[in-house]
């Protein structure tokens, strides 16, 4: 196999091929406020997709799917409404995507672009993307690690519940944080 990696402009990145996500080492994290105060956190266990990195980098491309149902912050009751026709609908909606349609690099950044699908509503989301290197493993696969992270209004995709509070504040933020670690293994040409 050749190199993991190649030079680009003095930057070290992946070779081009096809990086698939290892479900194992894989975060889709999200992150939002309880009375407009705590952070309360969250995340997909249920995650596969893949990178395909082009010679050129800007004409790579990203795919995740996402397993709704598979979303854990630690609390059983709070898990349970998040899957609930109140929010998620895992019954109606069981996955969520995400399809890249754009990718601007700058050396180990990158800012990409693409269209998220929750509850079957399609909405663009930016996601500042940082390149973290290469390993090989001891079973010899060949990773790439990537850290990416956005901002989303939960409600542009229709997960709208909320209830006021008595301080005229809102229970859970409209506003989302999104928290991608990722580590993918190349596969054979």
């Amino acid at each position: 196999m050749t190199s993991p990696v190649r030079t680009i402009n003095g930057v070290e990145l992946p070779a081009s091929g096809t990086w698939t996500i290892d479900p194992g080492h894989a975060q889709v994290g999200f992150v939002g406020r309880h009375f407009g105060l705590t952070k309360v956190r969250g995340r997909f266990t249920g995650v596969e997709g893949a990178l395909v990195i082009a010679d050129d980098i800007a004409e790579s491309t990203v795919s995740v799917d996402i397993e709704m149902a598979s979303v854990s912050t630690g609390d059983q009751t709070r898990d349970d409404h998040l899957r609930s026709s109140d929010l998620m609908d895992v019954a109606e909606y069981p996955g969520a995507t995400f399809r890249s349609t754009d990718l601007s690099t700058d050396g180990a950044a990158a800012t990409l672009t693409g269209n998220l699908t929750i509850k079957g509503v399609t909405r663009p989301i930016t996601l500042d993307v940082e390149y973290l290197g290469c390993a090989k493993d001891p079973w010899d696969n060949e990773r790439a690690v990537f850290s990416a992270a956005g901002k989303i209004n939960r409600e542009d995709w229709g997960l709208t519940w909320n209830m006021i509070l008595e301080t005229g504040g809102l229970l859970v933020s409209k506003e989302i944080r999104i928290e991608v670690e990722v580590e993918l293994i190349r596969q054979q040409p």
